[in-house]
């Protein structure tokens, strides 16, 4: 079969009747800069890009010189372009409109610029996740953050980026989800899974178990029962992983199945936080990936891609993967 390059995919994709040729370009200018990330991620030592940036993002945490490096990245490469009229990063504490100096588009851009920081000195796999919202309509000037605030069922395309062994893209723009491998040699990334789909069951959990102690009742109740495998109510033996990458975790999850959650625990309630994982730059993104692959995603109470943002960096409970096991949190739930 003729390799299928990311812009003839993208072109044919329009000739069908989805997206059009702005937010091609977009997605194209994303794709790029996330190859610059690879070039930096796998140079690793050599690079200098390891190791404490001695700065700390909006959210409180320690950055990482490669989290500082792939939010520059991204910025750069997309301030230019014309298709977007702001951006909003996990890193930042408010949204970063185009300089006047470019040409502003009709799309908002949000992205995580390096999920999974924290495993970059020890080689593990780490991600870039982004999210495409259309701007709201009337709004002529300066970009504010409530056009940010749109609920996941209004993005129009969402992605991550892989950075392991080899660096995969896995985008949606609602028409299924597609997996595309970065050819290094051609400096491309080609079309190698099209159309990937989730088996509706599984038998392999992905979640923290050093939080067991302060998650809630029901899940406690679902994992216990998980644990006890064809003995329990379940009927079937489990088993788990956990890479602490939401990337990897959930790339585990769309190539073979799974589940994975990252609830509400009382450690996180006395932060004053709704959850861990950030709805705008991580939930909704991959709640689109995983349902356009026949998954489901879930906050164990409404569907994630349904939730009414408060805020740009707010935080939800998650659970999303193989659509029996969602609906199986769901119930644990519902049920306490």
């Amino acid at each position: 079969m003729k390799p299928i390059s990311l812009t003839q995919f993208l072109i044919e994709e329009r000739r069908a009747g989805y997206g059009n040729a702005e937010l091609g370009q977009l997605i194209e200018v994303v794709a790029r800069a996330c190859k610059r990330i690879s070039v930096a991620t796998g140079k690793g030592a050599l690079g200098g890009v390891l190791g404490e940036a001695g700065t700390g993002n909006i959210q409180g945490e320690a950055q990482k010189k490669l989290d500082v490096i792939s939010n520059e990245i991204l910025l750069e490469a997309n301030a230019w372009g014309g298709h977007l009229a702001a951006c909003a990063s996990e890193e930042m504490e408010h949204p970063q409109p185009i300089p006047d100096a470019y040409p502003k588009g009709g799309y908002l851009l949000l992205f995580d610029p390096l999920d999974g920081s924290s495993n970059i000195d020890v080689n593990i796999s780490v991600g870039t996740i982004f999210s495409v919202l259309k701007r709201p309509e009337g709004h002529a000037d300066g970009v504010d953050t409530t056009e940010f605030l749109q609920p996941g069922i209004e993005q129009v395309a969402a992605g991550y980026v892989v950075y392991g062994s080899c660096t995969l893209l896995v985008l949606t723009i609602g028409h299924g989800t597609h997996v595309f491998t970065l050819d290094r040699e051609v400096g491309s990334f080609v079309l190698t899974r099209r159309d990937a789909m989730i088996p509706e069951e599984t038998s392999e959990f992905a979640v923290n178990m050093s939080n067991q102690r302060f998650w809630e009742a029901p899940m406690q109740r679902y994992v216990g029962d998980l644990l006890i495998g064809k003995e329990g109510p379940r009927g079937r033996d489990f088993n788990m992983r956990w890479v602490a990458s939401m990337v990897a975790d959930v790339h585990r999850i769309l190539t073979r199945g799974g589940f994975f959650s990252y609830p509400m625990d009382s450690k996180i309630k006395a932060k004053g936080q709704d959850g861990k994982l950030r709805l705008m730059y991580e939930a909704n993104p991959m709640a689109f990936i995983v349902e356009q692959a026949g998954g489901a995603a879930s906050t164990g109470h409404q569907r994630i891609m349904e939730v009414s943002p408060a805020e740009l960096h707010q935080r939800v409970p998650v659970f999303l993967g193989s659509r029996t096991e969602v609906e199986a949190a769901e119930r644990y739930h519902a049920e306490a």
